[in-house]
């Protein structure tokens, strides 16, 4: 019998991608509906049924993460909640375009062109901060608010808000931020952590560490408004994102672990490659079906699938060198004192 009416390939498929992808986010705090809903799309999955499982499996892998950054103080509830209502606003309307653009026929070839130029814009953005980080050799002070951010909290629209680094920010500006990330969220079936994070971070003025647990926290309400508007159109395949959830939750708590043993610059740069990979995926997807041409469809799912497991697999293995390392360090230690 195939589990959860899926095939055995499929079924293996999901889980172990559902793991590699939970590895990702775990170490780098992020849902992973970016990856998941183009390789459904890949998969010639509807744009909808895409786009609502992705919501659906960010909602299910950011429900631990809050309860993470919540045991350790880094949530902004007023600031959160503020954001969910943007975000809320802004997925409403971009899954009203979705639909439109379905009724019109070019609801796959948008979202598949808008993935392109979204995952390589963020891919090199990862790739340039890596390289520059290498160049100067300095690390920017988490606390340390950035100009931009300083320069918009200084106008002065009320109502107000208080940040946790002491600055005030408008209600407008804080909802703007929200509307757009969540018309992108509800556009392209992604919970919007690696556009929302930097924009909290950047735009708002939230220190770096606050800025990931209020973001987690405003992702969560907003994948779950998300989850439960496809959901009520008939777009949510619970089969594909309950197998996905299998391996994620595995894979989750091992990337979470890896924060504390493994210097993310080491394999950050190896993050923006993979978007890039993943834009490069989806554009050969896209190839595909206006030439025809099947093979570009299976070079799409290896590049797009295998650059997930790639990176989680570079950060597999600096977790077990790094652990290898200590385990015979401990023992040298043992035995000298012996």
């Amino acid at each position: 019998m195939d589990p959860f009416g899926l095939s055995l390939s499929l079924f293996a498929l999901f889980v172990a991608f559902g793991f590699m992808v939970g590895v990702l986010f775990g170490f780098f705090g992020m849902g992973g509906a970016f990856l998941i809903t183009p390789t459904l799309l890949i998969l010639d999955y509807p744009a909808p049924v895409a786009i609502g499982s992705g919501l659906a499996f960010y909602f299910g892998t950011s429900v631990i993460a809050v309860m993470k950054h919540y045991d350790i103080g880094q949530v902004n509830y007023k600031l959160g909640a503020v954001l969910f209502v943007g975000l809320t606003i802004g997925i409403e309307a971009g899954r009203i375009v979705v639909f439109g653009l379905e009724e019109l026929g070019v609801a796959t070839l948008v979202t598949g062109i808008a993935y392109v130029i979204l995952l390589a814009g963020i891919g090199l953005l990862f790739l340039r901060r890596a390289h520059s980080t290498e160049d100067d050799g300095d690390i920017e002070d988490d606390d340390e608010i950035p100009a931009i951010a300083r320069r918009i909290q200084s106008y002065r629209l009320p109502p107000m808000i208080a940040m946790a680094s002491g600055g005030r920010a408008s209600v407008w500006t804080i909802s703007g931020v929200g509307g757009g990330v969540g018309i992108v969220s509800g556009m392209l079936g992604v919970g919007g952590g690696f556009l929302r994070m930097p924009a909290i971070y950047y735009v708002i003025g939230t220190p770096l560490t606050v800025a990931v647990g209020t973001s987690l926290f405003a992702g969560l309400f907003s994948g779950a408004f998300g989850t439960f508007t496809y959901g009520m159109a008939g777009s949510v395949d619970l089969a594909v994102v309950a197998t996905l959830l299998i391996g994620s939750a595995l894979g989750a708590r091992i990337g979470s672990a890896a924060t504390t043993i493994v210097d993310e610059d080491d394999v950050i740069i190896y993050f923006g490659y993979m978007m890039l990979f993943a834009s490069v995926a989806i554009g050969l997807s896209e190839l595909a079906n206006w030439l025809d041409m099947g093979f570009l469809d299976v070079v799409s799912v290896f590049l797009l699938v295998g650059s997930a497991f790639f990176v989680g697999g570079v950060v597999l293995y600096h977790v077990a060198t790094e652990t290898l390392d200590r385990q015979t360090a401990e023992r040298d230690d043992d035995s000298d004192t012996g």
